[in-house]
């Protein structure tokens, strides 16, 4: 399967070439910005090269930063519990910042906050990883820290998107293609946010696990997957 980036904003692309011979399309857009309707914007970038049978795939952090949902440190008072929790973080972590954990706490709440630490404090203990998110939910794990995201939001904290699966069925009554909101990283890890009804997760997995949209300043959020349906086994 050949893969190329189409420019969809470029008057030198030809869509219908393009079509014949591209697998996956990461289709690059203007820089989205808070306020920007992700629908309207999905519908107006696909509309001369998506189908139905095809996959739109979106980046979760994109969708979030257009709902608003991002924060610069300073806008965030963090209190003494995040200011607690956050130093027992993996340094590598997502909540390693006293604004970012703070905001764990506002989205899912003290007490799931405080159960996970404590889970996932015994869980180090007993050489287990991974307990504190499991308790604290997708919402606190969607959570990106400073530095997280690409410029020139690097030095925001940005939230996982809200409603992502009502957000993906809204893009394909919209458009009549196949859509999932995706967090995709060069580590093959790929986690499906939202999707819209008929949604063969296994498959989408594997066809985005080369992270075709890209994790730093390549400005392509949407990835179009022609033939989609067609592969599906």
């Amino acid at each position: 399967m050949n893969r190329i980036k189409y420019l969809a904003n470029s008057r030198n692309s030809n869509p219908r070439e393009v079509v014949k011979t591209a697998g996956k399309i990461a289709i690059r857009t203007h820089l989205l910005k808070p306020g920007d309707n992700i629908v309207e914007v999905v519908e107006r970038y696909i509309k001369n090269i998506g189908s139905p049978g095809d996959l739109i795939a979106i980046c979760e952090s994109v969708v979030a930063i257009t709902q608003g949902r991002i924060f610069l440190p300073s806008e965030v008072r963090a209190g003494i519990l995040a200011s607690f929790l956050c130093r027992f973080t993996g340094r590598h972590g997502s909540l390693t910042s006293p604004a970012a954990m703070q905001l764990a706490v506002n989205e899912v709440g003290r007490f799931r906050i405080l159960w996970g630490a404590a889970l996932g404090a015994l869980g180090k203990l007993m050489g287990k990883k991974g307990l504190f998110y499991h308790i604290a939910g997708r919402q606190a794990a969607l959570i990106d820290d400073v530095a997280g995201t690409m410029p020139p939001f690097e030095r925001h904290i940005i939230l996982g998107p809200r409603d992502a699966q009502g957000l993906a069925r809204a893009i394909w009554e919209r458009t009549g293609i196949d859509t999932v909101i995706v967090d995709v990283n060069n580590l093959r890890c790929v986690d499906i946010i939202g999707a819209s009804r008929g949604i063969d997760q296994r498959l989408v997995v594997t066809l985005l696990e080369d992270n075709p949209s890209g994790n730093y300043d390549e400005q392509t959020p949407i990835t179009l997957i022609k033939n989609y349906r067609e592969r599906r086994w």
